[in-house]
């Protein structure tokens, strides 16, 4: 057996695509959010997947992250983490080497078509010789979000169905397809998802990979369940988890105790998510996807 089917990451998306909901994969930028996000996924007995950009090992020597590392291992759900959009090669390896990611998105969009294929082949492997699981993005989503930087001038660039095959030859896990999605706000426009585009993509990969929703701001109920409908079971969000809890903090922050600011934001959070949790249709999952055995006894 692989070690891809013992790891925990990729045991929750696969269950996630088998039984046709989503699990909510939440950027985690401090101590509040990853306590609310791991009590959350408790309350609604759900999978869940706790993200990083580069941000947090950069800032904290890591330190944010064996914080999620050392919750999760005391949860009483599955719970994986990732790192989200890692652009530069030497912090992926660096990652990987650090023994507490499951998965790691090898991020080379800023590179035209061959030479992200190439890269991220590379890296697919580094990561895999350490049971790193990884993601990549075929074509490129535009925007930036709180901790991963705007491309600028480089434009977006959707995925076609005909790319699919030489990404999933590089051995990645799971593909975040670019299909009208962006990054940040969408403006009063809203999102305008081409959804045909998805479904032939979702047919190109034919069940080899996973597919991945980025760029959720803003995003309604309805069109959060047709993505997942269409075939994505790794549902990437930030906003839509933290709004709540970032419009406590710049509410009561001037007059609440830090203790309690701290507190009642780790409620807004779990509230929230739990939220989001249930419209995915991943409330309830935890339990049948924990009896699932993993393999060789381990």
């Amino acid at each position: 057996m692989s070690w891809r089917d013992n790891n925990k990451h990729l045991r929750i998306l696969r269950d996630a695509e088998e039984n046709g909901y989503g699990v909510i994969a939440a950027i985690a930028y401090n101590l509040e959010q990853i306590l609310g996000f791991v009590k959350a996924a408790e309350q609604a007995q759900s999978p869940f997947i706790i993200q990083f950009f580069p941000w947090a090992i950069t800032f904290s020597d890591g330190l944010i992250v064996r914080a999620a590392a050392d919750a999760v291992s005391r949860a009483k759900v599955p719970i994986s983490i990732h790192l989200d959009h890692c652009q530069s090669p030497d912090l992926v390896k660096l990652a990987a080497d650090m023994g507490t990611f499951d998965s790691i998105m090898v991020d080379m969009s800023h590179y035209e078509k061959e030479e992200n294929i190439s890269r991220t082949r590379e890296l697919v492997a580094y990561c895999n010789e350490r049971n790193v699981a990884t993601e990549a993005e075929p074509g490129r989503i535009d925007g930036g979000e709180d901790g991963v930087a705007d491309l600028g001038e480089l434009q977006s660039v959707f995925t076609t169905a005909e790319e699919i095959e030489d990404f999933v030859a590089t051995g990645v896990d799971a593909l975040a397809p670019c299909f009208g999605n962006a990054h940040g706000e969408y403006g009063p426009q809203g999102p305008n998802l081409d959804f045909e585009r998805l479904d032939a993509i979702r047919t190109a990969s034919n069940a080899r990979v996973r597919l991945v929703l980025h760029g959720t701001n803003g995003f309604e109920p309805d069109l959060m369940k047709k993505c997942i409908a269409a075939g994505v079971s790794k549902i990437n969000v930030n906003r839509v988890v933290l709004d709540n809890y970032n419009s406590h903090l710049k509410k009561n922050a001037p007059h609440l105790p830090q203790t309690t600011l701290m507190e009642q934001g780790v409620q807004e959070v779990i509230k929230q998510t739990v939220e989001w949790m249930e419209i995915c249709g991943s409330a309830g999952r935890a339990k049948a996807l924990a009896k699932q055995p993993l393999q060789n006894g381990v």
